[in-house]
């Protein structure tokens, strides 16, 4: 970065609990929690392998063996033949995941990285909606296909790929890499810590992605601050950190 840029080196807090966890023991912890905190349902279809694999950036082995291991202690089942697949089991067993401990243990430094995230992704709104450059028509209409494919989604493991895109297109807008590559490394990080969550839920929040969008394409940089500003300070509450013991309210 030129030493006249505007923008301010931030860097991601050292998240040691989670970091001394294995891939298998990040799946396990996340699925469980989800499970725990009532945002995987008793019941409720796992998406296949491969679509948990890309959600949680992990390789479909691991996903295997996770989701075999949470068969065994009673947090999902496996069911075979026609509509058959891994499911939340109908009284899942709770507490007997201890790595979920790790991530509990991290919610101050995750409210830190959601902090960060909160000035960096203003900012970044601001400069996409004010950033007239060549590509803006090219730009605009990739964000809005991200946005219908997070519409399209089937499942919350098909929708975190999408959003994760969007959310980076946003930073490419500015049309200065330094403020990319910044809030890219931010928000990687922010979703190490990303639980399954119900598919209307996320839908709702999609409704702040078109938003966004419409304000970029009118050039209204306050706008696209204060939807950019509600849309991430939401996460304080309804990350698992602002969760704690108490499931998500249905719907």
């Amino acid at each position: 970065m030129s030493s006249g840029s505007p923008l301010i080196v931030l860097k991601a807090p050292a998240l040691v609990g989670i970091r001394r966890l294995n891939a298998l023991d990040t799946v396990r912890a996340r699925i469980a929690m989800a499970v725990e905190l009532g945002l995987l349902r008793p019941g409720e279809r796992l998406p296949p392998v491969g679509e948990i694999a890309r959600a949680l950036g992990v390789g479909e082995i691991t996903v295997r063996r996770a989701l075999v291991s949470l068969c065994d202690q009673g947090v999902l089942k496996r069911r075979r033949g026609r509509g058959g697949g891994t499911m939340v089991s109908e009284r899942p067993a709770t507490g007997g995941v201890r790595e979920i401990e790790a991530y509990r243990s991290a919610a101050a430094d995750v409210h830190r990285l959601i902090d960060q995230r909160l000035l960096l992704e203003c900012g970044i709104a601001h400069l996409a909606a004010t950033n007239p450059g060549p590509r803006r028509p090219e730009e605009l209409e990739e964000l809005e296909e991200l946005v219908a494919c997070m519409d399209r989604a089937s499942s919350w493991a098909e929708f975190r790929p999408c959003d994760e895109r969007f959310h980076l297109a946003v930073a490419a807008a500015t049309g200065l890499p330094p403020a990319a590559e910044q809030y890219g490394s931010v928000v990687r990080e922010l979703y190490r810590y990303y639980l399954p969550f119900p598919l209307d839920y996320l839908r709702e929040s999609n409704r702040g992605h078109a938003e966004l969008v419409a304000s970029l394409a009118a050039g209204d940089p306050l706008k696209a601050v204060e939807i950019t500003r509600r849309h991430v300070e939401v996460l304080h509450r309804t990350m698992f950190v602002g969760l704690g013991d108490h499931p998500a309210e249905p719907g």
